[in-house]
């Protein structure tokens, strides 16, 4: 495969000797953060509708149909526009070369497995996770309308990007989400008490609404990410708290001794003093993934994907939606009054900041990292398609 350079850096996006190109599960990180900024770049703002229209651009010249790259571009620029800049168009590169090598599917429909009022299961073909993903939010919201909730699990997914991106496609409609999965591809996350790696940090995340601003919470089982250790690890920075131990069961703050041998895992949330909590959390993300779906870690691994748990619930079908808002509107208000230990800081709700960083970022234009566009020059250099200029 021939090499396509970014005339300013030399970024050779296709050679993995490069970047330890590592599409197999989560290792895909070390692509994200290998290319890290030089000193003398900056962060550049871009206009958002130019941004989602170049990556539809993108994924459509890869072979995507319009319908799937409006989907993925829509949930990865969503990504960055909640702050989430290692899961919004940081993916997009990969994401491309996955399309290029065949592992993520263009064409196609998910097939159904089982179908229950308010419970589905897909296999997903290896399609586009994001496109998935929606196409089953549509199919479980309007389920929820009728039956008071809807549960719909995706096996062979492909990667499914940033979770909270999804969350105000269902809070804007008064309804709560739970969006879970995992990779069965892939594993980094010891169980707590063991030396050898088994899950993937396997991320859990809500959207609830109220009467305002919802409150989106979207955070991995284990104690940090793949996509954290692989960017602190490039640029050789310890991690904020022992996250990590070695292969010798030692605590870390070091994101090297996952790369050493004997290798090192990355521990469950709560580290090792209270990493049971992450442990459990982890197993039940694989009962309501892998095991629902009927395929995950027993069955042979093909490549970098997602096995998906998404639950839709209507407050109308309980206690009524006047009744949850007047509940959750209380709890926010208490939060917010609670006494800051920081008093430069108010307590803030799970997911106010990337709300607000979103209305900025769409009124002032987004920031990207600076790595991302470098990675995207090359693909658009070789589909001939022009950038979006910083503002």
């Amino acid at each position: 495969m021939s090499s396509l350079t970014h005339n300013a850096g030399k970024y050779n996006l296709f050679d993995p000797r490069t970047f330890a190109y590592f599409i197999d599960g989560d290792q895909f990180a070390t692509l994200r953060y290998r290319l890290r900024p030089k000193s003398s770049e900056s962060f550049m703002k871009y206009k958002t509708t130019q941004l989602t229209s170049f990556a539809i651009d993108l994924l459509q010249s890869a072979g995507l149909p319009s319908d799937k790259a409006k989907s993925v571009a829509e949930v990865l620029v969503e990504g960055d526009l909640l702050g989430h800049t290692t899961h919004g168009l940081a993916l997009l590169a990969p994401y491309l070369a996955e399309i290029e090598k065949g592992s993520m599917r263009t064409e196609g429909a998910p097939i159904t497995v089982s179908d229950f009022p308010a419970a589905l299961t897909w296999d997903g073909n290896r399609l586009p996770g994001p496109w998935l993903v929606l196409q089953a939010m549509e199919v479980a919201i309007e389920r929820a309308k009728l039956q008071g909730t809807c549960t719909v699990v995706i096996r062979r997914s492909h990667h499914i990007a940033c979770l909270a991106a999804y969350h105000q496609r269902v809070t804007d409609q008064g309804m709560l989400l739970q969006l879970h999965c995992s990779d069965p591809n892939s594993k980094s996350v010891a169980p707590f008490g063991g030396l050898d790696p088994v899950f993937t940090p396997n991320p859990v995340s809500y959207g609830f609404p109220t009467s305002q601003m919802p409150i989106m919470v979207d955070v991995s089982t284990s104690a940090t990410t793949n996509g954290m250790t692989n960017r602190l690890f490039a640029e050789k920075k310890p991690l904020p708290a022992a996250w990590v131990m070695d292969g010798h069961g030692r605590p870390s703050t070091n994101p090297a001794v996952l790369f050493q041998e004997p290798k090192g895992t990355i521990l469950p949330l709560g580290g090792m003093d209270s990493g049971h909590k992450g442990y459990g959390l982890s197993l039940m993300v694989e009962a309501f993934t892998g095991g629902l779906a009927g395929h995950g870690r027993a069955d042979p691994a093909e490549g970098w994907g997602a096995t998906v748990f998404l639950q839709i619930m209507d407050p109308n079908a309980f206690g009524g939606k006047s009744a949850y808002e007047r509940q959750m509107d209380q709890v926010v208000a208490n939060c917010h009054k609670s006494t800051p230990a920081n008093p430069d800081q108010q307590v803030r709700m799970p997911g106010e900041r990337g709300l607000q960083h979103k209305a900025e970022s769409l009124l002032k234009g987004l920031t990207l990292y600076p790595s991302i566009m470098p990675m995207l020059l090359p693909w658009a250099s070789k589909f001939k398609l022009e950038a979006p200029q910083a503002i």
